[in-house]
């Protein structure tokens, strides 16, 4: 009798334990990687945490330059990234021919004028050196900043991927000094000023509601930032709600708070979003 009582005891242990593995299993999470340019990965802890009560694990890579998160992405190592402006995204796709969409927007990062030695645009001297960031969006939006600022004059072929040839006035007679955009800051100190994006500008110490003495507007479509991810996975369920956790009052909220107004969120839909001509 007590050999039975035993085998009993030792097959409802079994059933105990056979059930809370099946438990633990329905509470496996799902892990999503994410890459993004910069350093601050505030915005998108914040993010992660609320992911995390959810079921979903959010690995934030970094990155230091704006090419590698999108070859990361259509090479299968990432799973999202975000980081780039819709401009930069078409551009870069059709270079690269790379399969990889926007599921959903984040924020617009004015892009800002900073000097070292003047106060104002006012004060730049004759032939002052101006660097800007030498990818093909990022110039043609810098040089709209320049032409918004009265500083040059630009063709009205320029578009969004203007170059120096476009500009058809310069009354101050600005040299255009080119270069990759994660230098633009450090440049600051041997030109008269620099256009620098954003996120860099905040990684370098800059504050980009304050400090800039010219800076662009803060609702052109074009410069939406987007959240992407490979072709196909347009309706990935973890994907989605990622996208859905983002653009929820409370991130644009803490959004606004941690960059100090220096990013807007700008919640738009995904046709909206590439519909910006």
């Amino acid at each position: 009798m007590k050999k039975i009582t035993a085998l009993l005891a030792t097959a409802g242990l079994a059933t105990l334990l056979t059930a809370c593995g099946d438990d633990s299993s329905a509470d496996e999470t799902t892990k999503v990687t994410l890459g993004i340019s910069g350093s601050d990965t505030t915005i998108w802890d914040y993010v992660g945490d609320k992911a995390a009560k959810e079921g979903i694990e959010l690995d934030i890579i970094t990155f230091s330059d704006y090419v590698a998160p999108n070859l990361a992405l259509a090479e299968g190592e990432l799973d999202l990234n975000a980081f780039q402006t819709i401009s930069y995204f078409d551009e870069f796709v059709e270079e690269h021919n790379v399969d990889i969409v926007p599921i959903g927007s984040t924020v617009i990062a004015p892009m800002g004028l900073y000097s070292d030695k003047y106060e104002s645009i006012e004060e730049l001297p004759d032939g002052a050196q101006i660097a800007l960031p030498n990818e093909a969006t990022n110039m043609g939006r810098a040089l709209l900043l320049l032409d918004e600022s009265g500083l040059i004059t630009l063709s009205d072929d320029a578009g969004l991927t203007g170059t120096a040839e476009d500009i058809i006035d310069n009354p101050k007679n600005i040299e255009i000094v080119p270069m990759t955009s994660a230098h633009t800051p450090r440049a600051m100190a041997d030109v008269a000023a620099s256009i620098v994006n954003n996120g860099i500008a905040v990684d370098a110490g800059l504050n980009p509601t304050e400090d800039p003495i010219a800076r662009e507007s803060d609702t052109a479509k074009p410069y939406i930032n987007l959240i992407a991810a490979q072709a196909g996975e347009e309706d990935n369920e973890a994907y989605q709600r990622i996208v859905e956790l983002y653009q929820e009052e409370d991130t644009a909220e803490f959004v606004i708070e941690h960059t100090e107004g220096a990013q807007i969120p700008t919640f738009v839909s995904v046709e909206e979003l590439v519909d910006y001509q």
